[in-house]
């Protein structure tokens, strides 16, 4: 039996004179799903909006970078894409983010026996002026998939999505990160703690600093041995969270701001890591929860949609901006953390490129049986 063959597209382009190796290492996410629903036994070929034209093979996937002007028209962008689709003879086509529901609407009146998946990358629905428009575009896609069904309940509220669209809860990525020994991990990173806190995230007003060190320094309290490190990239706060740190005597010396670290380096502190935190009031997803989820580090985090589904039974979920939450949940989570093995078990079952694999595999499946069964 002929394996199905999925195109998986990405309109956003690649930056000017950005290579397609450099783009498969600054957007894993673009090859982690990839290759997610190439475990199922589906071809895979990604086409991927670039300046220049380049083909690359890895692990099984071929990646089209085909060149796409953004001044071009639409219609002239969509006569490019649907070229190289036809070209593919793709079964289903699994369009990244929903912003772009006007282009996978052109390629469907091109390529009407093609179905379509819409998947969702952290996107809002139209403003009010463009949902008449917007609801014809996406009347194109068979299913959409979001992280979990609840994300998708905006989208439904407006009346945004066909009434039999599948709306599928599957996890927006997933990540390479491993266990590894913790007792290694703390000597090589020289991180501690009684119990030893994580946090990675950008120290801005939507990721909540300033209410997470509140709940840490209450935590303290109960929790004398606590130690939070903390690894962030864009830091438009950390003016204010130093200064908290200082004035707190719960904080100071209990704090350290590590700043912007490579990658890899990131996999040893979070093998070194009893907890992660954070404070995000909105996520699509959370790749760093994903990340420590897979090195076996018990999540602490907001109990917001998508926070929930990744987490299920699996460490403690607070209240977004309530620090008294935050602290309890921190004790409640230094008492009883579920072991490292125990976590990655949980993120093996749903989170794995495997466990994705399965998701996303049923998910062609059921949208190439509604597109037949509309198309009949």
């Amino acid at each position: 039996m002929t394996a199905l063959h999925v195109a998986q597209i990405n309109f956003v382009p690649v930056p000017h004179g950005t290579s397609g190796t450099d783009v498969l290492q600054r957007w894993p996410s673009l090859v982690d799903v990839a290759e997610a629903a190439a475990t199922s036994g589906a071809r895979v070929s990604v086409i991927q909006a670039a300046t220049n034209a380049e083909h690359i093979e890895r692990n099984g996937i071929t990646y089209h970078f085909t060149h796409s002007r953004t001044d071009d028209s639409m219609h002239l962008r969509a006569n490019h894409f649907s070229s190289l689709l036809e070209e593919l003879n793709a079964d289903v086509l699994h369009v990244h983010g929903l912003d772009f529901a006007e282009d996978a609407f052109a390629i469907s009146k091109r390529l009407p026996n093609l179905p379509i998946l819409f998947q969702d990358h952290a996107n809002r629905p139209p403003r009010w002026w463009r949902r008449p428009q917007s609801r014809r575009w996406y009347s194109a896609a068979s299913g959409v998939a979001f992280t979990t069904t609840e994300l998708a309940a905006p989208f439904i509220k407006k009346g945004l999505l066909r009434p039999d669209s599948n709306v599928f809860a599957i996890p927006e990525s997933t990540c390479r990160f491993t266990r590894g020994s913790r007792a290694r991990a703390r000597a090589e990173t020289g991180l501690h703690g009684d119990p030893c806190v994580l946090w990675v995230g950008h120290l801005n007003q939507g990721k909540d600093p300033l209410t997470v060190l509140d709940g840490i320094a209450r935590a303290a309290e109960a929790l004398p041995g606590l130690q939070l490190w903390c690894v962030f990239g864009n830091a438009p706060l950390l003016a204010d969270v130093q200064r908290r740190i200082q004035r707190d005597s719960h904080l100071a010396g209990r704090v350290h701001l590590l700043g912007q670290l490579p990658h890899e380096r990131i996999e040893w502190l979070m093998r070194a890591a009893d907890l992660f935190v954070s404070g995000s009031h909105s996520e699509s997803c959370g790749y760093a929860l994903l990340e420590a989820m897979a090195c076996g580090i018990t999540p602490v985090v907001t109990d917001i949609p998508s926070f929930r589904a990744l987490t299920g039974d699996i460490g403690q979920l607070w209240h977004c901006g309530n620090s008294d939450s935050l602290s309890e949940a921190l004790i409640r989570a230094a008492a009883n953390r579920a072991s490292p093995e125990r976590v990655r078990a949980h993120f093996d079952n749903i989170l794995s490129p495997s466990a994705l694999g399965r998701q996303w595999a049923a998910a062609y499946a059921t949208v190439i049986d509604t597109h037949r069964r509309r198309a009949a």
